[in-house]
């Protein structure tokens, strides 16, 4: 059980204030309602997490509200696999809320790794028939629905791709602390090719993504993009 109940099917054409007012007056039936998280990108589309002050109203909403109609669509509900912020804050302080954002930091960022590692290299055309059909092969490399690495939005965070393995936290930190608001390298363990920068902002991220495009390292053109959200 969870105070953070995950609702799911829900209409991904309402807009999100809309849809945040609407959860929260038909949660707010079953208990008190801490918090509403549902965000508009890609991946979160269609869902939400209502995030209780105890674990019997959440599970008193998913008993009464299972299957019921918003906006067209019958939602369906779960308690959250993991805690919310709030709920994290209010049981642990301060100390814990920070550990648990550490936590999932690395978790994300280790089934990044695995995706990055796992990844199929891009089939190409023959030769002669590259010049034929550019457009078509540019449209086959990327899967439906996944944004290019080249269009990420900004954030904070670089992923570095195609590292040298001699090159590790100390001698990747020398390179792109020179730039604004450089926080820390982040090595990935048994993942020498791949690493995460973090800055204070976007803006410093945006500096050193800039500054470090094309870069070679031993011989060897290392990729720089932002970090999948």
């Amino acid at each position: 059980m969870s105070c953070s109940v995950y609702v799911r099917s829900i209409d991904e054409r309402v807009k999100i204030p809309l849809l945040t007012e609407t959860l929260r007056e038909v949660f707010g039936e079953y208990g008190t309602v801490v918090d509403v998280i549902a965000k508009k990108s890609l991946k979160r589309k269609g869902q939400a997490f209502i995030i209780y002050d105890s674990e019997d109203s959440a599970q008193n909403a998913i008993d009464e509200l299972q299957g019921f109609e918003i906006f067209g669509k019958q939602m369906h509900l779960d308690f959250a696999k993991t805690r919310s912020d709030i709920t994290v804050l209010r049981e642990d302080g301060e100390e814990g809320l920070e550990t648990h954002k550490k936590h999932r930091l690395a978790e994300k960022e280790r089934k990044q790794a695995i995706e990055a590692a796992n990844a199929k290299p891009e089939k190409r055309p023959a030769a002669e028939n590259l010049a034929e059909r550019p457009a078509k092969t540019s449209k086959a490399a990327q899967p439906a629905g996944v944004v290019p690495d080249e269009y990420l939005p900004p954030n904070k965070v670089l992923f570095l791709r195609d590292l040298p393995e001699d090159y590790g936290q100390a001698a990747l930190t020398a390179i792109f602390s020179r730039y604004p608001g450089f926080k820390e390298v982040r090595t990935v363990p048994g993942r020498t090719t791949i690493a995460f920068v973090e800055y204070e902002d976007e803006n410093g991220a945006i500096t050193a993504k800039e500054a470090t495009a094309g870069l070679t390292l031993s011989d060897k053109q290392i990729k720089v993009t932002f970090q999948r959200q």
